[in-house]
């Protein structure tokens, strides 16, 4: 939540010095902001598994492929 949006929620609440109540939103977007973090740092490691599998299927077709070809020339 912007800060905006926290002074906005005060007033109308009438809470100018509600300390807790903005220490709680801090905290909350502190969990989410670790949270996205976190799911990037999954997503990269997916990404980089993905490009790994993808390697290792185009070795594994040329490899097929080679075999294939001596195949054909006998």
């Amino acid at each position: 939540m912007t800060r905006r949006r926290r002074r906005r929620r005060r007033r109308r609440k009438g809470d100018d010095d509600d300390e807790e109540e903005e220490e709680e939103e801090e905290e909350e977007e502190e969990e989410l902001e670790e949270e996205e973090e976190e799911e990037e740092g999954e997503e990269q490691e997916e990404k980089e598994e993905d490009e790994v599998e993808d390697e290792e299927e185009e070795k594994d077709e040329e490899e097929e492929g080679e075999e294939d070809e001596e195949e054909d020339a006998e």
